[in-house]
């Protein structure tokens, strides 16, 4: 059964039929040809995969980015990192990372991320003289962030489906997240020296106190919501109507630039994108069912636990596998049909769960920019008016930095359990 299910689910793919339609009818082809089930069954598990406290987090993440998008919050975050890091040549493009890196500390998505501060940098940056296809590709890259510094979308479904900690995924991604956006910063400073952009870069930089002080209450956010939930206060689900709570406060009361027109259109697109991922994640939830039932995940933790010879082989198997996956599949049907199979397997040789989940979220985060299915790719071409294909010049380079970031956070496990067990103990 599970080898047709496969089959059918491959075939869909490169049929070019939605990730999540294609493992619905895959799932529904393993209760009809392979079980005595009544189809009942597979509308059944479709709500059960939904039935979790912590999935409630998704939209309501999601529509407190869309708030401070529309709010005012990211431009002011724009204003303050520009303050920061945009006196020096190549300023522009580090001014980019930050602000991912900020905004990411607040809304768990890196599409999200992607449309919010890149309809302010990559006009900004072609200005400056940067090649559009440059200002698209960083802006892309750097909204990977927007998954792996915490709160993080797939983190919680990494929690959800291998009953990992989620306070302890989130802490455990801060250290991950600088570490690639301090190694974009030192790339983008290099690259823009070599080939003489960004000479004006500081033009029309802010003060930084005044900066800081219009930043105030969106700077303020992180700690009402990381805060909340790192103090005992809330749940990361509860944290997240606290977010969508303080973005309407923000928008409305403190900034006045959110009004009661906008809400209708900001509540619209957030149905809209909250659906796509629930929908994945209960398709998603309905195949790994099937599998569970086939004894799937514990005869593939057993023979890979035969195959490779250690940990680090292990490690480094599940890096070249999950790259290769995640150029094809979304990460939220990644995670809840792979996630339990490979954290089994991880158990047995003795591998964190945490640190496995930070692996897994950071490898998976690079398919949101390789070709053929990356989701920031197509975002940020759709941002900037150009293509893919004038992306691909520069991507490579910035594709190569994180792969080596991934391997630091695979064989140094102190780069993401350090926060944790410094916190949780």
């Amino acid at each position: 059964m599970t080898g047709a299910m496969l089959t059918v689910m491959l075939v869909l793919f490169a049929a070019a039929v939605p990730v999540a339609v294609a493992i619905g009818i895959a799932a529904v082809w393993g209760i009809v040809g392979f079980t005595s089930f009544p189809l009942i069954v597979a509308a059944q598990q479709l709500f059960v995969s939904l039935d979790r406290f912590p999935l409630a987090a998704i939209p309501f993440f999601i529509l407190a980015g869309n708030l401070m998008d529309v709010g005012g919050i990211s431009r002011r975050l724009v204003d303050l990192a520009k303050s920061l890091v945009g006196g020096v040549q190549g300023g522009l493009p580090c001014t980019c990372i930050v602000t991912c890196m900020i905004f990411a500390a607040i809304s768990g998505s890196s599409v999200a991320t992607t449309f919010a501060i890149g309809a302010i940098m990559i006009p900004a940056l072609v200005r400056h003289g940067y090649p559009v296809g440059f200002a698209a590709a960083l802006q892309a890259t750097a909204a990977e962030l927007g998954v792996i510094i915490p709160p993080s979308i797939p983190m919680i479904l990494f929690g959800v489906s291998t009953q990992v900690s989620i306070p302890e995924l989130f802490l455990a991604g801060f250290g991950p997240g600088v570490l690639i956006g301090l190694a974009l910063i030192a790339t983008v400073l290099v690259w823009c020296r070599i080939k003489g952009w960004g000479k004006q870069d500081g033009e029309g930089r802010l003060p930084l106190l005044q900066a800081t002080k219009q930043a105030g209450w969106a700077l303020l956010m992180p700690v009402v919501v990381l805060g909340g939930i790192y103090g005992g206060i809330t749940t990361p689900t509860e944290a997240s109507v606290v977010a969508v709570a303080y973005a309407l406060l923000v928008g409305m009361v403190l900034h006045r630039e959110l009004g009661w027109r906008d809400l209708y259109p900001i509540f619209r697109r957030s149905v809209v994108s909250s659906t796509v991922i629930l929908f994945i994640i209960a398709c998603a939830g309905l195949f790994s069912w099937l599998l569970n039932r086939q004894g799937v995940p514990d005869a593939a933790a057993a023979w890979l636990v035969e195959t490779f010879d250690g940990p680090g082989w292990y490690l480094l198997g599940v890096n070249l596998f999950l790259f290769v996956v995640g150029m094809f599949v979304e990460t939220s049907a990644s995670i809840i049909v792979l996630a339990p199979i490979l954290q089994e397997a991880a158990t047995r040789f003795g591998i964190d769960g945490v640190h496995f989940g930070t692996v897994m979220v950071v490898n998976l985060a690079l398919g949101m920019i390789t070709p053929p299915f990356g989701v920031n790719l197509f975002a940020a071409a759709q941002v900037a008016g150009t293509s893919i294909e004038q992306m691909m010049r520069y991507l490579p380079i910035f594709i190569a930095v994180i792969l080596l970031c991934l391997m630091i956070i695979t064989y140094v496990p102190a780069v993401s359990l350090l926060l944790p067990r410094l916190v949780f103990g």
